[in-house]
Parts: structure tokens; C-alpha cells; sequence
């Protein structure tokens, strides 16, 4: 069966000719990770946040927490626990090394943005309130401390048995800026809330003395809502423009629109093929080929 088409800016069609033409190399796309958290409410849900409209990539579109890897994301010292980087590795086909950089990447990214930290004091013993860390999750943004410090310091190791591998996603060669996207999904942690700021109350003593609304605003920078929903009900909502999805999110909640409960998700083992979207152009028409589903 033939993937789904969508309609494309047109700076991104006249990319696409300048690289059809051989006028213009695509942009190598860099290495990201990301985790659809869920919860069982009693439906499930996943959490879901607002690119703030001010950003290059991705402007108001509604996403799950994660980012590009970062050179420390591949550090050996950071703790672990699970599935070793090698088993990993198989599931993602991939290296031990860039696995390992997946998932701290992951796990990373998604304490930054949504306060949910995946990570325990041994293999058996998980965060249970990250409300707590809401200190070291200001550090962390503003650059203070490093994710591999942070979690030195409070004895922790990432819990990669906790991730789920879903899908892989690479943006369209005609795009400026590509990321090689690797999609986890994990179970919102007992006694864990996500939320988009770190409370104010909990911020370090010199961002309170620079006054509470600051502290209290405190986040990635990169979004300015976070919101649980029912993966059918956020397309839905995509669907009357009352959101903005981009298309492997769109195709991500889809998939996961199929299970009742939360277990039954993480409980798939999923091939992780590369998918990544085609813009095909002619003489007068440009649109975004999607890729065939996955099975």
C-alpha cells in the first residue's frame, strides 16, 4: 500500500529541485532521541508538548520530549543499568557506542523537558518523586553541571530496561536541518510528574534571590506547553487544526491510538527500519511522500 502525501512549504520545494538538480547537497542529518511517555489514565495517554513558535525547527508543533545527542551522551562512566549497550545495540542495529548515546541522550532530554528522570540508585530501585530534583534540573538547562556529573553526584544510573524501542525517523533530505530520530516509549514512573517548569519553590538559592516568576519559568526554552491526551483525541485535534503535528508524531500517536493499555505497548518488539519522508517535486506541484507503515 502506497504512503500517505502531504503538502510542503515551498522553501522546502525549491530545496528539493536545487538537490534534485545537483545544485545543492542535503544537510547530514545529526543524531536525536526521544520518549513517548505514557500513562494509564484509565485510558492511555502520552505526554505531548508545544514547540514555542520563536524556534527554526518545528515552530508551534506538538511534540514528544527529546533532542539532539550530545558529545557527553556517550560518556562510558555514566552508570547503567539494564540491557547492556551490545543487547541494545541489536534491537536498535546499531553500535554499542551510539546506542548508549541513544539512550542517555533519551533519558536526558526528556528530565530537561519534562522534569521525568529514568533513571534509579541500583537495577531494582527508580527516582520516585523528581519533583525533588528540580535543583539539578535547573543546573542541568542552564549548563552549571552535566547530565553525567548530575547523576554521579546523586548516585543514579540511567534505567535503559525502562525504554521500549519504537521507530526510527530521518528527516527529508531536502530539509536545512536533519536529525536521525530514534523513537523510545516508556511508562511514566510511580510518584513522577512530568511538567513543563520546575516548581519555583524548588529552585536553587540564587535563582530564587533573582525572584520567583523567573524560577518559576525555568525550562527547556524550547516549549511553552505540556499536555497529557489520548494519542486518537491529539490527532483529532491535528486533524481540526486545533494542533500542529509533525508527520512521524502524527504517524507515531496513530500507532499508539491501537492499545488499551499501556503494557500491551511497551511489551512490543518493533523493527526499527529507517523511515524517512520523500519531497517529491514536479514542474508546478511539490508535496511529502510519506513512507509505506510499518507492520
Amino acid at each position: 500500500m502506497a504512503g500517505a502525501t502531504v503538502a510542503v512549504p515551498a522553501k522546502l520545494a525549491d530545496r528539493a529541485r536545487e538537490i534534485a538538480a545537483g545544485r545543492l547537497s542535503p544537510a547530514v542529518a545529526r543524531d536525536a532521541a526521544t520518549i513517548m511517555l505514557l500513562r494509564q489514565a484509565p485510558a492511555v495517554e502520552v505526554y505531548l508538548l508545544r514547540r514555542t513558535r520563536a524556534l527554526d525547527f518545528a515552530p508551534g508543533a506538538c511534540v514528544f520530549p527529546g533532542g539532539s545527542v550530545d558529545e557527553g551522551d556517550a560518556d562510558p562512566a555514566i552508570g547503567w543499568a539494564g540491557p547492556r549497550p551490545g543487547e541494545v545495540a541489536d534491537r536498535l542495529g546499531t553500535s554499542p557506542e551510539r546506542a548508549r548515546a541513544l539512550i542517555c541522550a533519551a533519558i536526558r532530554e526528556t528530565f530537561e523537558e519534562s522534569g521525568v528522570l529514568l533513571a534509579g540508585s541500583s537495577p531494582a530501585v527508580l527516582v520516585r518523586d523528581s519533583a525533588a530534583l528540580a535543583g539539578d534540573r535547573h543546573a542541568l538547562l542552564e549548563g552549571t553541571t552535566s547530565f553525567g556529573e548530575l547523576l554521579a553526584r546523586l548516585g543514579l544510573m540511567l534505567r535503559a530496561d525502562l525504554l521500549t524501542p519504537w521507530a526510527r525517523w530521518i528527516t527529508p533530505e531536502a530539509a536545512p536541518r536533519r536529525f536521525d530520530t530514534w523513537f523510545f516509549a516508556a511508562s511514566l514512573p510511580p510518584g513522577q510528574t512530568a511538567s513543563l517548569t520546575a516548581p519555583a519553590e524548588q529552585a536553587d538559592e540564587a535563582e530564587q534571590a533573582d525572584g520567583a516568576e523567573q524560577a518559576g519559568q525555568t525550562g527547556s526554552g524550547e516549549s511553552d506547553a505540556g499536555i497529557w491526551q489520548r494519542p486518537a483525541e491529539a490527532l483529532e485535534s491535528a486533524r481540526t487544526r486545533q494542533i500542529t503535528l509533525m508527520p512521524p508524531t502524527a504517524v507515531t500517536l496513530g500507532e499508539l491510538a491501537g492499545y488499551q493499555n499501556v503494557a500491551g505497548a511497551l511489551a512490543q518488539r518493533r523493527a526499527m527500519t529507517a523511515r524517512m519522508p520523500t519531497v517529491m517535486v514536479n514542474d508546478h506541484e511539490a508535496w511529502l511522500a510519506m513512507p509505506d507503515a510499518e507492520p
